[in-house]
């Protein structure tokens, strides 16, 4: 063999390789990679895009919400039938800034065309998704994307928007039974069908329209957490619940203050009043690693699976001295939950101590209305016993008869509830939670009004009151 010959060989060599790296790599590509790319938000158009129209997405009822049409020059456009009103649950869905929301994470079942529906028909529907041009050239016929049913009931998402109004901040209305989300807002919000117009504004807006403050959003709980504190307190053993409020406590050099002195109190009437001088003596006696093992219960710390993206709640991890974990007892500290995190909370006591997981996308179904995909309801947490739920229970309908959630009554039906008042740099976050009736639980509620500078009892307690309401009678009728 002379040089030529062997330098030839080499030569085949060497592309003989690099063409199996190919294969190898695009065999990779395919089978662990194409997925992640063909959803990705940078991914700006689809290649599908031009011959499957996109699902359309309807409320619980088929009350249609958002569908595609087609342009004069053939392009798809995206249609939100109610502009702002679900612009953090549906996102957006566009060419050039890319997807958010269901339209990003239900992407591939939204563009998923029906032509493989069924694999027995396959080779078929294949051959008939073909049509001939006047050159004789193969097109592929334009087909449809599969549709999402949500949880939400649309009455509902409308009611509770108008009860937010302009006012910054979350609410989280959801079947404490099943986990089904019924209505989910957030304020400031967007309108996506103005989104190519209006990108510049929206994205740069210093009070981020585009954040999802439900799920993505991070505040401290303040009082709303002694749920959690108590129910520590009911599971340890040895937990002194009598207490002698004075109106102030020095933990640690800490001084904790209530805004009067409540005199003799035990475990159910420091919830009542929301008495800060005995959850944070409670909170000393559990220790920083009782308060975090029931947090984690609760899902603190833990990546909460949801349709859309979420953030975790956090309890801190760093090690507390007696101050810090008094503080961090009565909700204060560097605590930080997501208003979803906080529903699921009132949820689990609700449904005896079990937390559901949350739901937004009720079914996949395809052009003709087969569902392709069903959600089932499955239990995320078992937070406590259904002993120790009920008895907390009592404590919150306590709450609203005859403590600082008065303004959550309403006639004929149980409510209990949580209010809270959390001090950050600005004015002060408010919150309410609640659950109803309190004998047969059917809504759950997490109310957030973000810096409103009020308190929870006199500002969130009448919102969730009136949803409460809407919403029982909306499950009647």
């Amino acid at each position: 063999m002379n040089k030529e010959q062997k330098r030839i060989i080499k030569v085949l060599f060497l592309l003989s390789i690099l063409f199996i790296s190919l294969i190898v790599y695009l065999t990779y590509f395919e089978l662990f990679r194409a997925e992640e790319v063909k959803n990705s938000s940078y991914n700006k158009r689809p290649a599908n895009d031009e011959y499957v129209l996109r699902g359309s997405i309807y409320d619980r009822n088929k009350t249609l919400l958002a569908y595609s049409t087609k342009s004069n020059d053939d392009a798809q456009v995206r249609n939100y039938e109610y502009n702002n009103l679900y612009s953090h649950i549906i996102g957006y869905y566009d060419n050039i800034y890319g997807q958010s929301g269901l339209e990003k994470s239900y992407n591939s079942a939204l563009s998923d065309s029906n032509v493989i529906d069924d694999v027995k028909n396959v080779f078929f529907q294949v051959l008939d998704n073909f049509k001939i041009n006047e050159e004789n050239i193969p097109l592929i016929k334009e087909s449809q994307g599969h549709s999402l049913v949500l949880t939400i009931d649309h009455a509902l998402q409308q009611y509770t928007k108008e009860q937010l109004g302009n006012r910054k901040g979350s609410i989280v209305v959801m079947n404490p039974k099943n986990g089904d989300i019924l209505s989910m807002v957030n304020y400031p919000d967007f309108n996506p069908n103005d989104l190519s117009n209006n990108w510049e504004k929206i994205s740069s807006d210093e009070e981020n329209p585009l954040i999802n403050r439900a799920t993505e959003g991070l505040y401290t709980p303040g009082s709303i957490y002694k749920i959690i504190t108590t129910t520590a307190a009911l599971e340890t053993e040895g937990i002194d619940t009598q207490f002698n409020c004075e109106g102030e406590i020095n933990i640690g050099g800490f001084i904790l203050k209530d805004q009067s002195a409540h005199g003799n109190v035990n475990l159910s009437e420091a919830l009542i009043k929301s008495c800060n001088v005995s959850f944070g003596q409670i909170g000393v006696q559990l220790g920083q690693d009782n308060l975090n093992n029931i947090s984690e219960k609760f899902m603190f710390n833990k990546k909460i699976p949801f349709d859309i993206n979420t953030k975790k709640s956090i309890f801190p991890k760093n090690k507390m001295d007696k101050a810090e974990i008094g503080s961090t007892s009565i909700g204060q500290g560097k605590l930080e939950v997501t208003p979803l995190n906080m529903a699921l909370m009132t949820s689990a006591i609700a449904n005896n101590g079990e937390m559901m997981t949350p739901n937004l996308v009720k079914s996949v179904i395809n052009s003709n209305g087969t569902i392709i995909e069903e959600s089932e309801p499955k239990v995320l947490s078992t937070v406590t016993t259904s002993e120790i739920a009920n008895n907390i229970t009592e404590m919150m309908v306590d709450v609203v008869n005859q403590g600082t959630g008065t303004q959550a009554k309403i006639n004929g039906i149980n409510v209990a509830g949580k209010t809270g008042t959390a001090q950050n740099s600005g004015k002060d976050h408010v919150w309410f939670v609640a659950f109803a009736p309190a004998e047969n639980p059917q809504i759950a509620i997490s109310v957030l009004l973000e810096n409103n500078g009020g308190s929870g009892g006199a500002n969130a307690a009448p919102i969730a009151r009136n949803i409460i309401i809407k919403a029982l009678n909306n499950i009647q009728q």
